[in-house]
């Protein structure tokens, strides 16, 4: 998935609390709604057991999706023409931080 899609939504969820961004990601119409909830959910509990974060207090400070690598395939055409295809991919990168 390109990151230009996965930045529509992590627009969406950029400064809000979890449990806010929670449920804009449940009800999100887009592809990039899911990987982006499993990549929160892991994020909250990484702060819960690794940072002994307050859940109740987090929020999402940061969230970002960077270029990754594309992979280039080759889709025959006619005449023995051949088109690539791109399919590109992303890191995403999610930051929570506590309110005060």
């Amino acid at each position: 998935m390109s990151n230009s899609k996965v930045g529509i939504v992590a627009d969406l969820i950029r400064n809000k609390d979890v449990e806010a961004a929670k449920e804009i990601l449940t009800f999100a119409p887009k592809a990039a709604s899911k990987p982006l909830m499993k990549l929160l959910l892991s994020a909250v509990a990484n702060a819960e057991n690794n940072h002994h974060m307050d859940v109740s207090k987090l929020y999402v400070a940061e969230v970002y999706a960077n270029e990754g690598p594309t992979l280039k395939r080759i889709r025959p055409k006619a005449k023995g023409i051949a088109n690539r295809i791109n399919k590109r991919t992303c890191h995403i990168t999610i930051v929570l931080k506590e309110r005060n």
